[in-house]
């Protein structure tokens, strides 16, 4: 029998409390009765946040690890850029409360309308200046009803013979990891046992525009889009030529093949502009949004593009329970509503032009172990040199110790992403950690 009593530290589960678990008895909890599809850092646990930057943990005791202590982090990764307005934002946790006890609406399915499906598709057509916008959940649902809509709008518009279509990505690449996603990949982590896989996915290196161009030149009369990250996150903010955007977009439109933007790390005031894609002046025909798009307080996502392209779903072509439904309208709203009024897409671009300047000082006085620093905005990371003793783990472990939460991505580089609440003091709270941490390896 289940028994489930109390709340917060006193949330008794068959008679375990939670607030009375080390650290070391929640990993032990997790090895054994979760998936080990994630390798959270060690002896850390969330407790609950202080502020909007500010992540209070339970670390273990000096004197016995069946024992914590609480500390504060600073938030240096901000859940994958999922909560840029910062945390428990005031004006989202404001709506949502207000929503639930005003308005009494949570959830309702899509067979019936709601007044909020109206506000959100409102908000977030004139936030991302598109035609039209699909509500979905998680970031990867985005991103999967994106290659949807390319395939359709290939063989219902463009004439692409019917399972001839081709989707373009680009090496490096990260889109989340369903089926379809993992299928466009090329990280062997992610594919490893579960194949076969979605057929008519061909991929370019990132930022090779030669390559691209020979591609389509050979193959463009059945490739319906090419879709990719405008920034790569997950490969360690990998950004492109300044020209390469405009120079893609160019010949996209010569071979009537979609530009299809992946924008779930990259949008929502996180590099400095509204959406990574302004800051090249460049506009997709159709992008994923997630992350951001629900503040930190629930999942939410969104599919934005031209009337052609969303206009091919049909009643029964797609859905999700969960997609606008009354509370995630509401929050996706006040989402939007926060970046505009806040203007955290400018303080992204300023606290992120001080957080670079920092990095590339910390890189000329190290040049024997920082190999490069890359960023826009907030996204930013620095990558070492590939040696033994140049470890990103253990990077961020001790950065921990230094009272910064962070994480490794590929063995050598650490993404630095804070929430675009941050001020001055934050950045070189960052930068100071950091480079505390880089004069000791």
């Amino acid at each position: 029998m289940t028994t489930i009593s109390g709340y917060g530290d006193n949330l008794t589960i068959n008679g375990t409390r939670i607030g009375d678990l080390s650290p070391k008895e929640h990993e032990n909890i997790e090895k054994k009765k979760g998936g080990q599809n994630y390798s959270p850092l060690e002896n850390v646990v969330v407790s609950h946040v202080k502020d909007s930057s500010t992540l209070i943990c339970r670390k273990p005791s000096k004197d016995s690890i069946s024992n914590y202590i609480e500390e504060e982090l600073l938030d240096g990764l901000c859940c994958y850029s999922a909560v840029n307005q910062g945390q428990l934002n005031k004006t989202i946790v404001d709506a949502v409360i207000s929503h639930l006890r005003d308005e009494k609406l949570p959830t309702v399915p899509r067979s019936i309308r709601h007044k909020y499906m109206s506000a959100f598709l409102l908000a977030s057509t004139s936030f991302t200046e598109m035609d039209r916008v699909v509500p979905k959940v998680a970031g990867v649902e985005s991103w999967e009803l994106t290659f949807k809509l390319c395939r359709r709008w290939g063989y219902h518009v463009k004439k692409i013979p019917n399972n001839e279509c081709i989707v373009v990505g680009a090496t490096g690449n990260f889109h989340g990891r369903s089926l379809a996603a993992v299928s466009m990949s090329d990280d062997p982590d992610s594919k490893n046992g579960f194949g076969p896989f979605v057929p008519g996915i061909e991929l370019v290196p990132f930022n090779d525009f030669d390559a691209l161009k020979n591609l389509f030149e050979t193959k463009g009369d059945r490739i319906a889009a090419f879709s990719v990250e405008p920034i790569q996150g997950e490969a360690g903010v990998i950004v492109p030529d300044d020209d390469y955007w405009p120079r893609v977009q160019k010949l996209c439109k010569k071979h009537n093949i979609l530009l299809a933007f992946d924008e779930v790390q990259t949008g929502f005031g996180r590099t400095g502009a509204n959406f990574a894609h302004q800051l090249y002046n460049v506009k997709p025909d159709i992008m994923g949004c997630g992350k951001a798009a629900g503040g930190g307080i629930l999942p939410v996502s969104f599919v934005a593009g031209r009337d052609d392209v969303i206009g091919t779903l049909t009643p029964g072509s797609e859905g999700s329970t969960f997609g606008g439904y009354p509370l995630a309208s509401v929050v996706g709203i006040y989402a939007i509503k926060t970046l505009i009024e806040e203007n955290l897409a400018e303080n992204a671009k300023i606290r992120g032009k001080q957080l670079m300047n920092n990095f590339n000082d910390i890189m000329n006085d190290f040049p024997d172990k920082i190999k490069e620093v890359r960023g826009k905005g907030l996204l930013t990371a620095f990558e070492m040199f590939d040696s033994k003793h140049l470890d990103g783990h253990k990077v961020s472990v001790e950065l921990l110790n230094n009272g910064i939460y962070a994480k490794e991505t590929h063995h050598t580089t650490v993404r630095i992403a804070p929430a675009l609440t941050v001020n001055e003091k934050h950045i070189d709270i960052i930068s100071d950690g950091i480079r505390n941490v880089v004069a000791k390896l």
